[in-house]
């Protein structure tokens, strides 16, 4: 029987580890908006794990929204070209946003996501990631809450994922080259 742990390489980011940083990032989030109107927006579907831990970690109250985005395709690498699938559903006039991305790689996605998201009358826009992979990145932008910077490989798990799998594993761990080097980009 074919197990998804079996291309996987090896584990990066223990799921011990990322509850402890996401317990401790949603404390310092809890204080810093402690008197601010806080929506969290998740951009789907990679960051849905992490957004349901860490607003669980924020002891202040929050609202909540989803955005759908997409750059990647089937492939490794970003295409550069941000749609946006499934937009908000809530105004976020006077609201303080805080986008809440599973990994900020190149940047080109949070970099699209937060001109848009300006325009839309906000008090502020700040952005928390689960991983940050800087020695990708294209576009000038930088996550005001990271639990973890991790090397450029390819990763997986915890909501990541490569061709929409590998979501569910409760690690962050790095896929094995042989599962896609093959495939187009």
């Amino acid at each position: 029987m074919y197990n998804i742990e079996d291309d996987i390489e090896r584990i990066l980011i223990s799921e011990k580890d990322i509850k402890k940083a996401v317990k401790k990032m949603g404390k310092a989030i809890s204080k810093d908006y402690a008197d601010k109107n806080l929506m969290l927006v998740a951009v789907l579907k990679g960051s849905v794990i992490f957004m349901g831990d860490l607003m669980r970690a924020i002891s202040i109250p929050i609202n909540i929204d989803f955005m759908s985005v997409s750059s990647y395709g089937g492939g490794t690498k970003t295409s550069g070209v941000v749609k946006i699938i499934k937009d908000l559903d809530h105004d976020l006039s006077g609201k303080d946003i805080l986008i809440v991305e599973d990994i900020l790689d190149s940047g080109m996605t949070l970099s699209y996501l937060t001109k848009i998201l300006r325009q839309r009358n906000v008090a502020s826009i700040k952005v928390a990631t689960l991983l940050d992979k800087p020695e990708r990145r294209i576009a000038d932008i930088t996550a005001d809450y990271t639990c973890f910077t991790v090397p450029d490989e390819f990763v997986v798990g915890y909501g990541l994922d490569y061709d929409q799998l590998y979501r569910n594993l409760p690690y962050v761990g790095v896929l094995k080259p042989r599962v896609y080097e093959n495939k187009a980009e």
